[in-house]
């Protein structure tokens, strides 16, 4: 059995989801697709696709087959035009994990630019702010803000976010206007952030020079995705700190009003994360590049690798 063609004729029945049309694309016979098929489900001891006279779909280990599948016959790509010294172009699918309002606000907006340079490669983004293990959901990379996870996860930073402070009108009518983060202890409401792993609400910083504050009494809503939370803030429901890109757009309208603005919180460092025992292909490369391109366009200070 040529296992690498077998590969192939998995991977393309899984996506056309049809025999006949996977043999066409690949000009191979019927009866040899078949074939191929059957002998590599053989060869692995499991069922790879589940056929009826109607459809064909991929089982349970099909598809965890499917992922590892399709990143071999990338890297054979790779490797074969390395060896011929020929110029790599960026093909096949990159799947990306990444938190909802970095991919609304920044990355889905843009990605027409990237089609229209990369156009053989296909992305399937992964729009959630809730952590994954990279390896077992069969993801190439996640794009994650704050501190990088004690892990074997190789981590490229390519931007930076500030931080604003800030509440509505309406809110400030009702409750008034802090001076100091310590008043934010008593008579004000919080609007926290949640970490979705641990369940644990993070504390709003504070720096001025050499003083720091960390305030986390008075929390009465806390969410566990930044979109949300800046909705909370926008319908009146506390104080908060959110990203300096997602809050100046509804400051300037006079939606927010920012607060403290003499005090800081540390910025927040934007990682594009992948596993160290995965070879850094060509597509994941001129994607890594090219977002760090674009979250440097949003008030972010980038630092490059």
């Amino acid at each position: 059995m040529d296992q690498l063609l077998a590969l192939r004729v998995f991977v393309r029945i899984a996506d056309a989801g049809n025999f006949s049309k996977a043999a066409d694309s690949l000009n191979i016979p019927r009866p040899t697709v078949t074939k191929l098929v059957r002998d590599l489900e053989a060869h692995l001891g499991v069922k790879l696709l589940q056929r009826t006279t109607r459809r064909v779909t991929v089982t349970a280990e099909g598809v965890a087959y499917y992922e590892r599948a399709v990143r071999v016959i990338d890297e054979v790509h790779d490797m074969d035009a390395l060896a011929a010294h020929t110029r790599v172009e960026p093909r096949g699918r990159l799947r990306i994990d990444i938190g909802s309002s970095l991919a609304n606000l920044i990355l889905i907006p843009a990605l027409a630019d990237f089609r229209a340079r990369y156009p053989d490669i296909q992305l399937y983004l992964g729009v959630s702010d809730r952590p994954i293990d990279l390896i077992e959901a069969g993801v190439d990379c996640v794009i994650r803000a704050g501190t990088l996870p004690d892990s074997s996860l190789v981590g490229r930073r390519i931007a930076e976010f500030d931080y604003v402070t800030c509440a509505s009108p309406a809110y400030l009518a009702a409750h008034g206007r802090p001076t100091h983060p310590q008043q934010l202890e008593h008579g004000h409401s919080l609007i926290s952030y949640f970490s979705s792993l641990t369940g644990k609400s993070r504390p709003l910083l504070f720096h001025r020079d050499d003083e720091a504050f960390e305030i986390s009494r008075g929390t009465t809503v806390a969410v566990n995705e930044s979109t949300s939370r800046l909705t909370a803030l926008i319908a009146g429901l506390g104080i908060s700190q959110t990203y300096g890109f997602m809050a100046r757009p509804y400051i300037e309208r006079g939606v927010l009003v920012p607060l403290l603005q003499e005090w800081n919180r540390p910025r927040h460092e934007l990682h594009l994360l992948y596993p160290s025992n995965r070879h850094l292909q060509t597509k994941l490369k001129v994607f890594g590049d090219w977002a760090a391109d674009i979250f440097a366009s949003f008030d972010c200070r980038t630092a490059s690798l």
